[in-house]
């Protein structure tokens, strides 16, 4: 199949490349001009593990390339992806959706008759009817499908999400939209991925849904922790006690300084405007929104606590800035809010993350960033781990304790057992313990 992917952002890029690596003729478009002129030098403009040696596989054996010109490749593809940003719009929380309509308008003088037009990126329900009357609108004789095949790929295991998935959603209303995404995700069925078919707007809630009931579950476990440190148990073993249940299940079980990322905000704020547009109160998804909100302020209010009364002209040492390990992605991650927090507490804040200090300078001020984790721990009054990367997961203690001016570390991922961190003479503080 001829696959065009517009956009080559984290889905966009991910998705078209995978897709290649199918054995598909796959083109990526889009209108940054950097981006494209990145691709073509074989440099890839995100950071996700694998992805420079798959690009780089695909497009030396013919399978996979970059354009500007969407004229130019559009009327020889079966099948059109839109995998363009719906970031939150300022100012109402809808889900921004001004790129997926300009991308229907701009296909639609260009499409051949059979082409199946595929929403890939998150889009509230009734999104692929817009988009289908845009096209109708300015081409009323074509035959054309309408799709959506939501993603469901975590940032630092991608690739992985994408060829090995828990199932495949695709939204249809007729036969041979179904048949044309059938075909392109046909060597899953190799690996037993099962493909669920459903309409068009079950398969957008679908999404939503999926992430709202995932951010959920994180909500829902830091409140447990909070709890437990307050009656003196320990979350990891109420997160195994309920977790080994199999209608509960383990993952997302794991307490932290909250969620954040490119999906979880913004799509738990966009299914609460449609529930509001359609008057379904949400009241659950509500709560966790709010519940993630003071979570992460809460978490700056804990390293200060920790730190004592007394916190003007003390310095942390940040472990971590991403929202989670394995990505440069600092969207809503906490490290956002616990900078802010510490930083209105007087405290100056050294910080080193493996692969996010790029994207954090253009997110966070006046942060002081470090070559490594012992040069941020250098001269701090604390260590405090934000995000869960492998880099944390060994530090040399007895070093770290030489380094800075008092042995606190501040544990806000639970990388760490108590009782190994304070055998080398800190004093710790984790969350839920």
């Amino acid at each position: 199949m001829r696959i065009m992917m517009i956009g080559t952002g984290y889905v966009g890029l991910v998705s078209g490349t995978c897709f290649a690596d199918f054995g598909h003729h796959v083109t990526c478009v889009d209108k940054d001009k950097s981006k494209i002129d990145a691709l073509l030098e074989g440099r890839i403009p995100i950071f996700e593990p694998g992805l420079d040696a798959l690009v780089e596989t695909n497009v030396a054996a013919g399978r996979l390339d970059f354009t500007l010109d969407l004229a130019s490749v559009l009327p020889e593809a079966d099948a059109v992806f839109i995998a363009v940003g719906t970031p939150t719009r300022r100012g109402d929380g809808h889900a921004d959706l001004q790129y997926v309509y300009a991308a229907a308008e701009e296909m639609a003088p260009l499409l051949r008759d059979g082409a199946v037009v595929v929403d890939k990126s998150t889009v509230p329900v009734g999104t692929g009817d817009e988009v289908e009357a845009i096209i109708r609108k300015a081409r009323p004789d074509l035959e054309f499908s309408v799709a959506s095949n939501p993603e469901f790929l975590r940032e630092g295991a991608a690739i992985d999400d994408f060829k090995r998935p828990d199932r495949v959603v695709i939204g249809v209303n007729d036969t041979h939209a179904e048949e044309v995404l059938q075909e392109i995700y046909r060597p899953l069925t190799r690996n037993e991925s099962p493909i669920l078919s459903m309409s068009r707007r079950a398969a957008e809630l679908t999404k939503y849904a999926a992430n709202a009931f995932l951010a959920t579950k994180i909500s829902f476990i830091n409140e447990i922790a909070d709890l437990c440190e307050k009656v003196g148990a320990d979350v990891s073993d109420v997160a195994k006690g309920i977790g080994t249940d199999s209608r509960i299940g383990a993952r997302f079980l794991q307490p932290g300084p909250g969620y954040g990322g490119s999906c979880f905000p913004k799509d738990t704020l966009a299914l609460l405007k449609t529930g509001e547009e359609y008057g379904a109160a949400l009241q659950i998804v509500r709560s966790v929104v709010s519940v993630n909100d003071d979570r992460k302020r809460a978490m700056g209010q804990k390293v200060i606590d920790a730190l004592g009364s007394e916190t003007q002209g003390k310095t942390v040492a940040l472990l971590g800035l991403t929202f989670k390990a394995n990505t440069d992605d600092m969207r809503d991650s906490p490290a956002i809010d616990i900078v802010a927090a510490l930083q209105g507490a007087g405290i100056t804040v050294r910080a080193y993350d493996p692969k996010g200090m790029e994207t954090s300078r253009a997110v966070i001020n006046d942060l002081v960033y470090c070559e490594n984790s012992y040069d941020a721990m250098t001269g701090a009054d604390a260590a405090v781990i934000v995000t869960e990367w492998d880099a944390f997961r060994a530090l040399d203690l007895g070093k770290a304790k030489q380094l800075l001016n008092r042995p606190l570390l501040v544990d806000l991922r639970n990388l760490y057992s108590r009782t190994d961190v304070e055998k080398q003479g800190f004093e710790y503080v984790a969350v839920g313990r």
